[in-house]
């Protein structure tokens, strides 16, 4: 059967002819897809520890944009630059640490000038944060050098007015503190957009040509202070026993004096019957007060008593003692 106008025949395992009128289609389709993925690729996500920044050809279009879902316009017409302020950052300046991985050793240590001409060696830690992300991305080539600049210049200013002595033992946390507060300051002159946290002098110490002369004069010092802490131990024990001992012999002597007063008072007064008992029996009174006074003169002796007439009057004799043989 022959075909006739625009009926075609179809031979025996032929399908239906394609139809060539998609075929422009497909090209269309393809560029439709490539349009919205650009256009969707500009969405963006910040996640919460982090702040970005939208740049449009070069130019600050947003300065912070905080945590969440946002979109901007597609590459190349946005950048969208994401920074981490919530986190810590560690800086180490007067020499890094030792890194056995890099077969770092023996970091090269920053030296400083004391107020009294010595030099000592100086290394500190500083933690920082980002504050101010658009500050910190553009106004300064490397925040971490600048950072380390500030502070080590503070640390030089701040050590150079105290002695090698107040550097190494009291006046570390002052010296931390007033860092801290003066390198912020310049930091924010600067505007480079970063927050200190803290700062913390790790390790401060003489040179090693000079070490063994630090520790015998820190030796020195430690016996000074240790001779004088016993010489005020012994002087605070000292002075409240001599007090005791002064208020002791006070109280005696007043006791004594009390007692000798007492004494006397009493002897008065006995003398004073004495003289009114002689006044009535003057001869009775004077042989008693004599014989008393000799039994208290002459103890435990063998008395004879002779009148004046020089006989021996055997009836009175020294109690407890009898009368010799003539």
């Amino acid at each position: 059967m022959s075909p006739t106008g625009t009926e075609l025949e179809m031979l025996p395992g032929q399908g239906p002819p394609p139809d060539r009128s998609a075929r422009p289609n497909r090209p269309r389709r393809i560029l439709a897809a490539l349009a919205l993925a650009w256009v969707l690729s500009g969405t963006f996500v910040v996640r919460p520890e982090q702040q970005a920044v939208v740049t449009r050809l070069g130019a600050v279009a947003e300065a912070r944009v905080y945590p969440g879902i946002h979109y901007a316009l597609p590459w190349p017409i946005d950048r969208v630059t994401k920074v981490k302020v919530n986190q810590l950052q560690r800086l180490v300046v007067g020499g890094d640490l030792a890194d056995s991985v890099l077969g770092r050793t023996q970091p090269l240590p920053s030296q400083f000038l004391t107020g009294d001409q010595n030099i000592i060696t100086v290394r500190v830690v500083v933690q920082y944060s980002v504050a101010v992300p658009v500050d910190f991305l553009f106004r300064s080539v490397d925040a971490a050098r600048t950072i380390g600049c500030a502070v080590e210049a503070e640390l030089a200013r701040r050590i150079a007015r105290r002695g090698v002595d107040a550097v190494l033992t009291t006046e570390r946390m002052a010296i931390q503190d007033e860092v801290l507060g003066a390198a912020q300051a310049r930091l924010n002159q600067y505007g480079i957009g970063v927050k200190l946290s803290t700062i913390n002098i790790e390790n401060a110490a003489p040179p090693p040509e000079a070490a063994d002369a630090f520790r015998d004069v820190a030796s020195a010092r430690a016996d000074t202070a240790r001779i004088i802490d016993e010489a005020r131990g012994y002087a605070n024990g000292l002075i409240p026993r001599a007090r005791g001992r002064a208020m002791q012999l006070t109280q005696s002597a007043e006791a004594y004096r009390q007692t000798k007063v007492d004494e006397a008072q009493g002897d008065a007064s006995r003398f004073t019957l004495v003289e009114a008992e002689y006044s009535r029996a003057a001869e009775v009174t004077g042989q008693r007060l004599y014989l008393e006074t000799m039994e208290q003169v002459l103890p435990k002796i063998r008395k004879l008593i002779i009148d004046a007439d020089g006989n021996v009057d055997l009836s009175i004799i020294s109690r407890g003692n009898p009368p010799d043989k003539p």
